[in-house]
Order: structure tokens, then C-alpha cells, then sequence
């Protein structure tokens, strides 16, 4: 018996709306990840880009838990002297909710080539209006 391994060019793409109102960011994130390296399909095949695109919505209502509104931090460095940002969780979920989003997914897919190709699959918008409906995405339940 053979492995069956895909081929990029026999991928066939889904399109997903997942709506982010009052879910968990992390647990969120790790769904859209899994759903975006095709690890929900049977052909996963590790090095071959087989997932799906995911279009997240309401992502200004998303949800933490605990004290991490407060007390976590996001860090940015521009790369001089003195570069370094820092924002907590509440003003990235009130000012930048698609970059907290973004950011969290990215961090939980591959490193290098792969990943960036399978990041350009996901659109995240702060409400609940986006340009996709041409696709026709099917609404994705992950709670």
C-alpha cells in the first residue's frame, strides 16, 4: 500500500466565512490555522499548500480570557535606537483588530516559503460586510 500524496495542481479550494464575535482569540486562531495548512481534508499532504480560504468576520468583537486585555503586550521594533512599540490587547482589539487577528494565525503556521503562501489565503475584515460573496464562501461554525 502507497501514501497518497497531492499534487498542488489537483488542490481543490473552499472558500470559509468564520464569524469572531465573542470567540477566544487563541482558540480561533488555531482552527483557522489548521483549517488554512488543509489539515482538515483527508488528502493533507505536509510540503503541498492544500488548504482553504478562510474570511474572518466581526473582528473587533473578539474575545480574551483572563487579565490578558491588560496585561498582555504586542512589541514592534522599526530597527533604531529607541524603535521599540509597545501596546497592550485592548488598544490592539480597539484600534488594530485585523492586525491581532493576523498576527495570532501567523504565528501558528509554518515558517518560510509555505506559510507566507498559505497566509495570502486569509482576509480578515473588522465587520461583518466583505467583498468576497462572489465566491460564494459557506458559513463556518467553530464554536
Amino acid at each position: 500500500m502507497r501514501t497518497y500524496m497531492q499534487k498542488k495542481e489537483d488542490v481543490v479550494r473552499k472558500w470559509y466565512v468564520v464569524d469572531a464575535a465573542g470567540q477566544p482569540l487563541g482558540r480561533l486562531a488555531s482552527k483557522i490555522a489548521s483549517i488554512l495548512r488543509g489539515k482538515n481534508k483527508v488528502i493533507y499532504t505536509p510540503h503541498i499548500d492544500c488548504g482553504d480560504y478562510v474570511i474572518v468576520i466581526n473582528a473587533s468583537k473578539i474575545d480574551l480570557t483572563g487579565d490578558k486585555l491588560d496585561k498582555k503586550i504586542y512589541y514592534d521594533h522599526s530597527g533604531y535606537t529607541g524603535g521599540l512599540r509597545e501596546r497592550t490587547a485592548r488598544v490592539m482589539r480597539d484600534k488594530y483588530p485585523v492586525e491581532m487577528i493576523e498576527r495570532a494565525i501567523k504565528g501558528m503556521l509554518p515558517k518560510g516559503r509555505l506559510g507566507r503562501q498559505m497566509r495570502k489565503k486569509l482576509f480578515v475584515y473588522e465587520d461583518a460586510n466583505h467583498p468576497h460573496m462572489a465566491q460564494q464562501p459557506e458559513m463556518l461554525n467553530l464554536k
